[in-house]
C-alpha cells in the first residue's frame, strides 16, 4: 500500500481521516492543506502526518483531489501545538486546526499572495504586426504594452493605461491575450531601529539581560512590574535583540483596544513591517495579515488571543502582555483554550523564551514561579522615578453618598482639578443604571430571555440586556400598574451625568463598550485624555489596561465591594487585580498620585492586606487559601456544560453523563447544577464540574469518559462543551 496521509478536517469527529496521495504530482508535506472528498462534499483539510497503512480497506481509501500548498502553512512546531491543544482540551483536532487558520484559508484561498498578469499570445503578436486592431485604439495600445515585455502585471498596466480592463477582456475574447497569476515574491523587509529608546534603569537592564541570555532556548519568565515601571520598554529591547539576530517576535495582548497603542510604540521604535491580527479585522484583512506573517515579510506579529496560532518563521521570542487578563481565555464557542498557556507550550515546542508580563500576575503564574518552572523578573521602580500612588479606603458607612459618589471623593476630585490634574472615576458597570423599578407596585424590568434585569440606557432611551442583547424602549410608566418608574443604581452613564452636574464646565470623557463601537473610538477617547482636553475620565474595566496619562493624579474606585463576597473562588483575585491595575493609572508623571477606594466593608481582610502589603501580600495569602481548599492551582478542574430549551433537558444530559463515570479514582464529580443564571438567551444552562489534585488523573479520566458521553442519546438534544481549566464557574 502506498503512503497514507493523515488529514485533519473541520468536523466534530475526534479523529484524523486517511487519504491516498494525489494521482498526479508530488505528495503534500505535513502542515500543507489539501482538498479531499468527504461524502458528497469536498473539504479543505490539513495534513497532520503520514502512515504506512490504514485501518480502512484499500478499496475504500480515496486519493487527495488537490494539493493547495507547495509550502506547508504550518511548520512542525505549529503542528505539534495543534496536536497538544487537541489532546489537552479534548477537542477534535480538525476543529482546532480550523481555529488556527483564517476563514479564507479554510475555504481554499492561496496561502501566498498572487499577482494578476496579462500576456500576449502568438495570435496577439500577429494582430499587432498586421494592425488588426486599428479600429480599436485602446486594444491596440494595450497590445503594444504587452508586446514590450509579453507579460505585464495588473498594477503595471494600471500605471500605464487608465481603464485598461475593458480592452483586456476584449483581447482575451479574441484570443490575443491571456490572463494568469504569478506568486508575488515578498519584498525584502528591513529591521532597523528607527528611534533609540530611553536609558534603562537597573531592573529593566537586568530583565533584558536575563531573557536575552535565553534566546535560542526555552525559558518562561514572569515580568512582574508595577504599573508604570516600563515593561513595554523591556519588550522593545528584547525585540531589538531578536531582530538583530535575524529572528522574529510574536506579541500577544488581551484586548483589541490595546492593539493600536502597542503597535504605535513598536512602529515608533522599529523601521520594519508589522502584522496585526485581531477579531476586529475583516476576513480579507485577516488573510493579508496572515500572509505577511507567513511569508516572513512581517518581522513582528502583534495580536490578540487567536494570534497565538499565527505563522512566524524564525520565531525567536513570544511576549504575553497583561498575562493575567481573562481575555486570553476563549470562553465561548467549541474550543475553549487559554492563549497564555498555549503561548508557553508553543515557546517550548519552538525552543524560544516566553515573557509573561503583568503588574498583577495570575496566581497560576506565581505558583509556577514558586515551583521553579518559571523565573520571576521584578520591576519595582516606576519610570522617570515617579512615585507609586497612595491608596486610601473611604468608609461608605460614615460618609454621605450622592449618585454613588461619596462626599470625600467629590472634594478630592475638586482639589485635583484645581491643581490642574486629571481624574479617573472607575465603575465596572456600563449603562445608566442596572435596574428600572416601579415606585408603585415594585415591578422590575426583566429580560424575557434571561434570568436577569434589563439595564437602563438613558441616553439612548432603551432597556438592554447585557447577557443576550435584548433591546426594548425605555417606558415612562410601569407597564403593570401605570405608576412612575425610576432608575436604581449607577452605571458609567449616570456617573458621567452626576459629575457633569457637580463640575459644570469641566470636560468629561467616558470609556466603555457603549462608547467604543467602531475603529478609532478608543483612540479618540484616549486622545482627549492625553491632550488634556478631557479632565475627568469615567470608565469600566477598559480603563485599567495599558493606558498612560501622565497628568492623571486621582483615581476613584466606586464599586470595590463587588467580588468581596462572591461564591466564585477567583473573585478576590480578579478584584485585587482590578484595584491594583486601575490604581496604577494615577501618578505616572512627575506629580504624585492618589487613589480612593469606596467600600462599605473597609475592614475586609482582602482590602486591608492589599493596602498594607500590596499585591504580593494579597497573592501570598490567596495562594495559602487556595492550597487549603484544594482549588487551582493546587487542583485541576474541567467543566462539562450544556444548554437546552428546558431546565429538565439541560440537567438530564449531565445526569446521564455522571452515571457513566462509575466512581473514577482520584477524580471528584460535583453536580450537575443549574447555572447561577440558569436561563440565558432563551436557553437553560447547567454544569457538571470535575476536579482532581493530579492533572494526569483528570485527563486520563476524560480520555475514557468523553467518547461514551458523545454517544449518549441525550447529547444530541443539547448544546454541550467541555471547558478544561475554566476561569468561570457559573
Amino acid at each position: 500500500m502506498p503512503q497514507v496521509l493523515r488529514v485533519a478536517l473541520d468536523t466534530p469527529l475526534r479523529r484524523l481521516f486517511d487519504y491516498l496521495p494525489p494521482l498526479a504530482g508530488p505528495p503534500p508535506a505535513v502542515g500543507a492543506r489539501v482538498r479531499v472528498p468527504f461524502g458528497r462534499q469536498r473539504l479543505v483539510g490539513l495534513v497532520m502526518g503520514t502512515a504506512g497503512g490504514s485501518d480502512l480497506p484499500a478499496e475504500r481509501l480515496k486519493p487527495v483531489l488537490e494539493v493547495l500548498d507547495a509550502q506547508p502553512v504550518l511548520d512542525g512546531a505549529a503542528v505539534a501545538l495543534l496536536e497538544w491543544a487537541a489532546a489537552y482540551y479534548h477537542h477534535p483536532v480538525g476543529e482546532v486546526a480550523a481555529v488556527a487558520l483564517p476563514r479564507a484559508l479554510r475555504e481554499g484561498a492561496p496561502s501566498v499572495a498572487r499577482e494578476e498578469v496579462w500576456s500576449l499570445t502568438a495570435a496577439g503578436a500577429e494582430a499587432l504586426r498586421t494592425d488588426a486592431a486599428r479600429r480599436a485604439p485602446r486594444q491596440r495600445a494595450l497590445l503594444g504594452l504587452l508586446a514590450e515585455g509579453f507579460t505585464a502585471t495588473a498594477g503595471a498596466l494600471q500605471g500605464r493605461l487608465a481603464d485598461w480592463r475593458a480592452p483586456a477582456r476584449a483581447l482575451r475574447e479574441r484570443g490575443w491575450a491571456v490572463r494568469g497569476e504569478l506568486t508575488a515574491a515578498p519584498a525584502p523587509s528591513a529591521a532597523a531601529v528607527r528611534t533609540p529608546g530611553p536609558a534603562l534603569v537597573a531592573e529593566q537592564a537586568q530583565a533584558v539581560a536575563a531573557v536575552g541570555a535565553a534566546l535560542g532556548r526555552f525559558g518562561a519568565f514572569v515580568l512582574h512590574g508595577i504599573t508604570g515601571s516600563g515593561k513595554t520598554e523591556v519588550y522593545l529591547r528584547l525585540v531589538e535583540q531578536v531582530l538583530a539576530r535575524g529572528g522574529r517576535a510574536l506579541i500577544l495582548v488581551p484586548e483589541i483596544g490595546l492593539t493600536p497603542q502597542l503597535v504605535g510604540r513598536f512602529r515608533e521604535r522599529f523601521d520594519t513591517p508589522i502584522a496585526v491580527m485581531h477579531s476586529g479585522l475583516t476576513d480579507h484583512e485577516r488573510l493579508l495579515a496572515w500572509r505577511d506573517a507567513f511569508s516572513g515579510q512581517a518581522r513582528i506579529v502583534i495580536g490578540t488571543r487567536s494570534a497565538v496560532f499565527a505563522p512566524v518563521p524564525q520565531l525567536a521570542l513570544i511576549v504575553v502582555d497583561e498575562e493575567h487578563d481573562a481575555s486570553f481565555k476563549q470562553h465561548e464557542g467549541a474550543l475553549r483554550y487559554s492563549a497564555r498557556d498555549l503561548a508557553v507550550v508553543r515557546a517550548h515546542h519552538a525552543g524560544v523564551p516566553v515573557v509573561l508580563g503583568s503588574a498583577t500576575p495570575s496566581l497560576e503564574s506565581l505558583h509556577n514561579v514558586a515551583a521553579g518552572r518559571y523565573t520571576r523578573l521584578r520591576l519595582q521602580q516606576r519610570a522617570a522615578r515617579a512615585q507609586p500612588p497612595v491608596l486610601k479606603l473611604l468608609d461608605l458607612r460614615s460618609a454621605a453618598v450622592q449618585s454613588g459618589i461619596a462626599t470625600p471623593a467629590v472634594l478630592a476630585i475638586e482639589r485635583h482639578l484645581k491643581e490642574d490634574g486629571q481624574v479617573l472615576v472607575f465603575i465596572n458597570r456600563r449603562g445608566y443604571a442596572p435596574t428600572l423599578l416601579c415606585t408603585g407596585c415594585g415591578w422590575v424590568a426583566p429580560c424575557r430571555e434571561c434570568d436577569a434585569r434589563l439595564t437602563v440606557h438613558q441616553g439612548a432611551g432603551r432597556l438592554r440586556c447585557h447577557h443576550c442583547g435584548a433591546d426594548a424602549p425605555l417606558p415612562a410608566r410601569c407597564p403593570v400598574c401605570g405608576f412612575a418608574v425610576k432608575a436604581v443604581g449607577q452605571g458609567t452613564e449616570r456617573i458621567e451625568e452626576a459629575l457633569a452636574a457637580t463640575f459644570p464646565g469641566v470636560s468629561i470623557a467616558r470609556l466603555d463598550r457603549d462608547v467604543v463601537r467602531s475603529r478609532g473610538d478608543m483612540e479618540a477617547v484616549v486622545g482627549r485624555m492625553a491632550s488634556g482636553e478631557a479632565r475627568i475620565l469615567v470608565g469600566t474595566q477598559m480603563v485599567t489596561k495599558g493606558h498612560d496619562f501622565p497628568n492623571l493624579t486621582l483615581v476613584v474606585v466606586l464599586n470595590a465591594d463587588q467580588g468581596l463576597f462572591s461564591t466564585d473562588f477567583r473573585a478576590p483575585e480578579r478584584l485585587a487585580q482590578t484595584i491594583v491595575q486601575v490604581a496604577g493609572r494615577a501618578g505616572r508623571g512627575a506629580r504624585a498620585g492618589e487613589v480612593l477606594i469606596q467600600s462599605s466593608f473597609p475592614e475586609h481582610p482582602l482590602l486591608t492586606r492589599l493596602l498594607a502589603e500590596g499585591y504580593d501580600g494579597f497573592a501570598q495569602a490567596a495562594l495559602e487559601e487556595r492550597a487549603q481548599a484544594a482549588w487551582p492551582p493546587f487542583a485541576r478542574l474541567a467543566a462539562l456544560r450544556d444548554s437546552a430549551r428546558s431546565a429538565e433537558g439541560a440537567l438530564a444530559f449531565l445526569v446521564e453523563a455522571r452515571r457513566l463515570a462509575a466512581a473514577p479514582r482520584g477524580v471528584r464529580l460535583l453536580g450537575p447544577v443549574p447555572a447561577a443564571m440558569a436561563r440565558r438567551a432563551g436557553r437553560y444552562h447547567a454544569q457538571l464540574l470535575l476536579e482532581s489534585r493530579e492533572r494526569s488523573r483528570l485527563h486520563d479520566f476524560l480520555d475514557g469518559w468523553l467518547p461514551a458521553v458523545e454517544q449518549l442519546k441525550s447529547a444530541r438534544a443539547v448544546r454541550w462543551s467541555l471547558d478544561v481549566d475554566p476561569l468561570e464557574l457559573f
